[in-house]
C-alpha cells in the first residue's frame, strides 16, 4: 500500500529499510524523502517505524 503519494513509497518499502537496519523515522525520511513534501503521511510512517521496531524487539527478545 502506499504510504507516500508525493514520493511514491510503500508500506513494504519502509519496512525494507527497517530491516537493514534503519529503524528511526530519521533515517527513514533521509533514504526515501517520505514526509517532506506535505506531510500528510508522516504519522502512518512513524507508526510503521514503531511498529517493526516492536516486533523486533519481541523476536530479538525470543
Amino acid at each position: 500500500m502506499y504510504i507516500c503519494i508525493c514520493r511514491q513509497v510503500t508500506d513494504h518499502q519502509i519496512r525494507d529499510v527497517c530491516r537493514r537496519g534503519s529503524v528511526s523515522f530519521r533515517d527513514l525520511q533521509a533514504q526515501t524523502g517520505i514526509a517532506s513534501e506535505c506531510g500528510k503521511c508522516g504519522n502512518l510512517a512513524q507508526a510503521i517505524v514503531k511498529e517493526y521496531s516492536k516486533s523486533q524487539s519481541f523476536v530479538n527478545a525470543a
